[in-house]
């Protein structure tokens, strides 16, 4: 077996690791840079409309061969998740490789095309994947293991071939609302000795040693939706169904109605089959808005069939508006000019409900600014979609691997203060586990 980390040894995002035997070549991820050189945010519309070639020379393109240009190519794609950073090259790789990931995994790719501007899973690529079935490529056997992640449908993967057992952890946290998929993974996988365990840092470096779980954000959310005088307007990601269910359980115990917009609800839709959860109807206490975005545009973008499917449960706009203190309502900050005209309801209260790095972006400075004007408040009721250190030292305890290589980090050398069998690797570097 050897082990090539394409991109990740060093950074946050945009993973990319080959994995290869004499015979046989997969790749984990084919993740977007989520930051440049220089570590700010890597700018995804500046490539749009560059070839392969030119891509690869700059350097946006991790350079496994054969995965993007004309050369003999890797047998097999694992997809452990739809994040951007995890999946948003799969685009520029060659159409005849297969894509093997979750059935959830495909649904969060297309909402993420019809309603994001991304690139959907092609279902003549995708290979469905189950939690805990092993499926065979080439001389690599696979066995994909459900985790607890910021997005519907996450997997780990422990690969084997030739007496070794590699488990690449994908992104994984402990704290959300199915922790038994952890305990799951930790007993399934050591049925044998892990000889490398490829694991996540995104918190080594950081202060983040341990925070609140997915259940105790519902408990502090619940007091800001009673207490507040107005609307409240959630602001999140729809693709975090963990965080949908977190406020739509706090909503119905305020006693308020839940708006959603017509990407969480399409979401909503999609997952009812897989998840124990609610569909978007207004007999759950669910109203879908169509926001001006959708409404425009629907038509035009052929998606009058989605259009359909939550008439019977839309609201208006007007409605929410004659009687606020009654809704929570799910919210990005183009609503406040498309939407609103401009001018927020009086008292509104924001829950934001992402990373606080992403503060610094104009939209949401402009926003803050609107909320104060409006005469409300700005409240941040997040937790992290990614393992806290604590959490992370008694995980890789309790899988017990001969050798631990970090990946999706900017701190790699932080596991060296809590493990002795580290190897850090770079970009680019082979690695055979002895």
């Amino acid at each position: 077996m050897k082990l090539i980390i394409h991109r990740g040894t060093h950074e946050i995002g945009g993973s990319c690791v080959e994995i290869s035997t004499a015979t046989t070549r997969i790749v984990l991820d084919v993740g977007m840079p989520l930051v440049d050189a220089a570590r700010e945010p890597f700018n995804s519309f500046s490539i749009r409309g560059k070839t392969v070639a030119e891509l690869l020379s700059c350097g946006v393109l991790p350079k496994v061969r054969g995965l993007f240009e004309e050369a003999p190519g890797p047998q097999a794609i694992l997809l452990s998740h739809a994040h951007l950073d995890h999946v948003g090259l799969l685009q520029h790789s060659r159409p005849e490789i297969p894509v093997y990931a979750s059935k959830g995994t495909s649904k969060m790719m297309l909402a993420g095309a019809l309603f994001a501007g991304r690139n959907e899973l092609p279902r003549e690529r995708h290979r469905e994947i189950r939690s805990g079935v092993p499926f065979q490529v080439g001389d690599i056997r696979v066995t994909p293991f459900s985790v607890d992640h910021s997005i519907f449908d996450s997997v780990a993967f422990q690969v084997e071939t030739e007496g070794r057992s590699l488990l690449y952890s994908g992104d994984i946290r402990t704290h959300g609302r199915k922790p038994l998929l952890t305990k799951n993974l930790v007993s399934e996988a050591t049925r044998r000795r892990i000889d490398v365990l490829l694991m996540e840092g995104t918190h080594l470096g950081g202060d983040s040693l341990t925070g609140i779980t997915e259940p105790d954000l519902e408990e502090t959310i619940l007091p800001l939706i009673q207490g507040a005088p107005g609307i409240v307007l959630a602001a999140f990601s729809p693709m975090d169904v963990d965080r949908l269910v977190t406020l739509y359980k706090a909503t119905r115990r305020a006693n308020r109605t839940f708006v959603v917009d017509v990407y969480a609800a399409f979401i909503l839709h999609l997952v009812a089959s897989q998840a124990n959860i609610s569909s978007p109807v207004a007999e759950q206490g669910i109203r879908v808005y169509y926001h001006q975005t959708f409404a425009s545009t629907y038509v035009k973008r052929r998606m009058e069939t989605i259009a359909k499917k939550f008439a019977g449960d839309r609201i208006t706009l007007e409605e929410v508006l004659a009687n606020p203190s009654s809704h929570v309502m799910t919210f990005r900050p183009s609503m406040v000019n498309l939407d609103f005209g401009g001018r927020l309801p009086e008292k509104s209260r924001c829950l934001y409900s992402y990373w606080k790095g992403y503060l610094k972006n104009p939209d949401w400075v402009d926003l803050q600014e609107r909320i104060r004007t409006a005469g409300g408040d700005f409240l941040h009721a997040h937790t992290s979609g990614h393992i806290f250190i604590n959490d992370l030292i008694e995980f890789v305890k309790a899988i017990g691997p001969r050798c631990i290589v970090p990946i999706h980090t900017f701190e790699p050398q932080e596991f060296l203060r809590h493990f002795p069998n580290v190897r850090i690797l770079n970009d680019g570097e082979q690695f055979s586990p002895s």
